[in-house]
């Protein structure tokens, strides 16, 4: 399991490259982790346009508004990704159901 920091995304190749060599799972919350020969990549979904309109509201209610204090909040949307050539090659069988759950399956 991979942490989502600077680092892995800067070596997410190489990491899926070295954890396909020594046949190892790999899972990662980094975009583009089971594109790149990972196993399985889950995080949330990245909606910069969202991103903007939500720091905007929160503008607008503790600047403008006054409000005496903002909620946090965390992600909506996550993305489940699954690379089956890389199942196949660590020799998992992935359930069917499991499949289905995923937003994308790359073959």
């Amino acid at each position: 399991m991979l942490p989502g920091d600077s680092f892995t995304s800067v070596h997410q190749k190489l990491i899926a490259n070295l954890t396909g060599r020594f046949r190892l799972p790999s899972i990662s919350e980094i975009s583009n982790f089971a594109k790149n020969g990972g196993l399985i990549d889950y995080g949330p979904q990245i909606d910069l346009l969202g991103q903007y309109r939500q720091a905007a509201s929160y503008v607008d209610d503790l600047i403008l508004n006054g409000a005496d204090g903002l909620s946090i909040q965390g992600p909506d949307k996550y993305r489940f990704v699954f690379n089956l050539s890389s199942a196949r090659a660590l020799g998992l069988t992935i359930p069917p159901n499991l499949l289905a759950l995923a937003d994308e399956v790359i073959e």
